[in-house]
C-alpha cells in the first residue's frame, strides 16, 4: 500500500528543513504524497468498511479536443499495481468526452493516484496539443520547442517531451530531450555575444570550437542590422554557415514577414541560396505561416507551448464488483470503443 494511504501518515508527515525545492520527488510521487487528502480519507473508510479491495473499472474522458501524451507515465506509475490498463497511444488524437483510458483492477490499487495520473495525462495533453497545432502551421519546415524557460524546472522535461509527443521535431532542455531518445538542438544565446562584443566574432569561435555536426546557425540580431550581420557572417563562413536565426525583439518590433523577405532576398542575391533562416520569439501558429510564405525555413516556439492551458481529464468508475455503475449524469457500464489497446 502507498504510505500516504491514512490519515496518521498524512499528520505525522514532515518536510525537511533543508529541503531545496518544492517540486514533488519520484518517490513522493509514488507514495502518493501529491494526491488529494479526500483520496486518503476514502481509503481509510473503505478499508474499515473491508472494502478496499473491491474490483472496479474506471474509463477516463478528456472534456475537449487533443492529442493524447503522459500515457507513458501513467503506465510507469501503475507499473507494480495490480491492474490492467487500455489506452489509446501517446501521440493519438481524441475528441471531447471520448474514453482515453481505462483501467481495471481492485480499487486500492489505483484509487489513490487518481489526482496524479490525471495532472499527468491534462498538462502533457495540453502541450501536446499545442505543439501539434504549431508544427501544423509550419507545414514541412522544422520546429523545435523552446519552452523550458517558461515552466518550473521540475516539469520543463515533462512539458518539452509532450511537445516532442506532439510533433516538435527537437528541445532544447537537456532532459527532455534525453528522455524522448533525442539529443537537444541549439546554439548559443545572445548573453554570449554581448560578452564578447562582436557577432562575427562568436559565429567565428563557434565554428573553432564546437563539434563539426553541430549546426553554425547564428543570431543576428544583438548588436546591428540583421541584415548586415547575416551578410557578415555569410562572407565569412561561406558554405560553413548553416543558417541565421532572427529574434529581434518587440521592442524593435519583433520577428517580421517584411525582414525575413529581405534577408532571404540579400542572400540569394549575395550567392549564399544555402543559408537558412530560423525564426524564434514569441511566435504563435497565425503568425507561423505568414513567416513561411515570406521564406523562414525553421522555427522555435517557446510560450505557444508551454503555456497551454492543460486539457481536462476526468475519471469515472463504471463497474463496480462487476456491475455495471455511474454517477448520475454519466451512462454506467463500459463504453464502447474499438480504439483502446491494452498497454499493462
Amino acid at each position: 500500500m502507498p504510505e500516504f494511504s491514512s490519515l496518521e501518515r498524512v499528520n505525522t508527515f514532515q518536510i525537511d528543513p533543508a529541503r531545496r525545492f518544492y517540486s514533488a520527488e519520484h518517490q513522493e510521487i509514488l507514495e502518493g504524497a501529491t494526491t488529494d487528502i479526500y483520496f486518503v480519507r476514502t481509503y481509510e473508510i473503505l478499508e474499515k468498511l473491508n472494502k478496499a479491495d473491491t474490483k472496479v473499472v474506471a474509463e477516463i474522458f478528456a472534456r475537449k479536443d487533443g492529442i493524447l501524451a503522459g500515457v507513458d507515465e501513467v503506465r510507469n506509475l501503475l507499473r507494480d499495481k495490480d491492474v490492467e490498463i487500455w489506452s489509446l497511444q501517446e501521440g493519438d488524437s481524441f475528441t471531447a468526452k471520448e474514453v482515453v483510458m481505462r483501467i481495471s483492477g481492485p480499487y486500492n490499487q489505483f484509487g489513490l493516484y487518481e489526482t496524479v495520473l490525471l495532472g499527468m495525462l491534462a498538462s502533457s495533453s495540453g502541450w501536446a496539443t499545442a505543439a501539434r497545432i504549431a508544427k501544423a502551421a509550419c507545414g514541412d519546415k522544422p520546429m523545435y520547442c523552446f519552452g523550458a524557460r517558461h515552466v518550473h524546472p521540475a516539469v520543463a522535461p515533462v512539458m518539452e517531451r509532450a511537445a516532442l509527443v506532439g510533433g516538435a521535431d527537437g528541445a532544447s532542455c537537456i532532459l527532455a530531450a534525453k528522455l524522448a531518445g533525442k539529443e537537444p538542438s541549439g546554439t548559443v544565446p545572445h548573453a554570449i555575444f554581448l560578452i564578447v562584443g562582436d557577432t562575427l566574432e562568436v559565429a567565428q569561435a563557434y565554428h573553432k570550437f564546437m563539434p563539426r555536426d553541430a549546426k553554425r546557425l547564428m543570431l543576428v540580431d544583438t548588436f546591428k542590422d540583421e541584415v548586415e550581420e547575416t551578410l557578415r557572417l555569410a562572407e565569412k563562413l561561406g558554405p560553413a554557415l548553416d543558417g541565421i536565426r532572427l529574434d529581434t525583439p518587440s521592442e524593435r518590433g519583433g520577428v517580421t514577414p517584411e525582414l525575413v523577405r529581405e534577408v532571404r532576398f540579400r542572400l540569394d542575391q549575395a550567392g549564399y541560396p544555402h543559408v537558412k533562416i530560423f525564426v524564434s520569439g514569441g511566435l504563435y501558429p497565425e503568425k507561423i505561416e505568414l513567416l513561411v510564405k515570406a521564406g523562414a525555413d525553421a522555427f522555435g516556439v517557446g510560450s505557444f507551448i508551454s503555456a497551454a492551458a492543460p486539457i481536462d481529464m476526468t475519471m469515472d468508475l463504471k463497474e463496480v464488483g462487476g456491475k455495471a455503475i455511474a454517477k448520475r449524469g454519466r451512462l454506467p457500464g463500459i463504453t464502447p470503443t474499438d480504439r483502446l489497446q491494452k498497454i499493462k
